[in-house]
């Protein structure tokens, strides 16, 4: 039996500065997907040779209570925090930064030199911590592309990456807090992948390139496609003309109260009201750029 389909949506503008974003999640009907309460795509963007490129970031701002999950497809992102992290990742590569009980930090996009292709085009996640790990101190890992583990499917219909959590053998290096899974999938033309879901689990979708169908139902590029709780498999179908690239992402409903403003998302007002205390009186430190 396939999953149902509860609902589908397009991402609303959301752009900093000259990059153009889309705002995936939360919208009009998920708040939030397992631990995931946060998603923005960095559409895909052509740069001209003579562009200058980014020396810091884009604005450095606090956060609280989260994970934050950068997966660069095309580009190289630069990563700069108050807790002393910097580092750089090219196409295809992480950044994750634990934002723990409080840390301010900043990031970058430029084209990745090595490709050629002068394309910048990415996904942000925020991971909702558990208390306890709300309260731990900051933490960082970068992953380069050729440290994710991807597994190549059957009869040549493309392959999966395992950007967090796991799929069969394959575990990725990013920490889990609760049961979580992000994939990215990439089917040839004509191909059809099905994965199975388990029980007590969230999944939802999002089709970054082309279209194609999902459980018998055809859907295109940039839409956010939820899933309904009642079990079954999940059956993701390119088209006879292109490619598909979908996002695949989820995990165990998050059983914690949820109380987010800004940059911060806590279990209660107070902790919100604590967060905001914190920052304004410089206990989340500051950032000692490298330029």
């Amino acid at each position: 039996m396939k999953k149902e389909v509860s609902f589908s949506s397009q991402g609303q503008r959301a752009d900093i500065g000259d990059i153009i974003i889309y705002r995936i999640l939360p919208n009009w009907y998920a708040k939030s997907v397992g631990p995931f309460v946060f998603l923005d795509h960095i559409a895909p963007t052509f740069h001209a040779p003579d562009k200058p490129l980014m020396k810091n970031g884009t604005g450095a701002h606090p956060h609280r209570g989260i994970a934050t999950l950068t997966y660069l497809l095309h580009g190289e992102g630069e990563h700069f925090d108050s807790a002393g992290h910097h580092a750089k990742v090219s196409s295809g590569g992480i950044q994750w930064m634990k934002a723990g009980n409080g840390i301010i930090h900043d990031e970058n996009l430029n084209v990745d030199s090595q490709a050629g292709n002068r394309l910048t085009h990415g996904l942000q996640f925020w991971i909702n911590l558990s208390s306890k790990a709300k309260a731990e101190s900051p933490d960082y890992l970068a992953v380069q592309a050729e440290e994710v583990p991807q597994k190549l499917l059957d009869d040549g219909a493309g392959w999966l990456k395992v950007i967090a959590g796991s799929y069969e053998n394959l575990v990725s290096r990013i920490p889990s807090y609760t049961d979580q899974f992000l994939y990215h999938v990439h089917l040839e033309v004509g191909k059809t992948l099905s994965i199975e879901t388990k029980d007590g689990q969230e999944y939802a979708a999002f089709l970054l390139e082309s279209y194609g169908n999902i459980n018998d139902t055809a859907f295109n590029a940039g839409d956010f496609i939820e899933f309904g709780r009642k079990e079954g498999s999940i059956e993701i179908s390119s088209s006879a003309e292109a490619t598909m690239d979908l996002i695949l992402f989820g995990g165990e409903k998050y059983m914690e109260p949820i109380v987010s403003e800004g940059p911060f998302v806590m279990n209660s007002r107070d902790e919100i009201v604590q967060a905001y205390r914190d920052f304004f009186n410089g206990k989340y430190g500051q950032i000692v750029y490298n330029n």
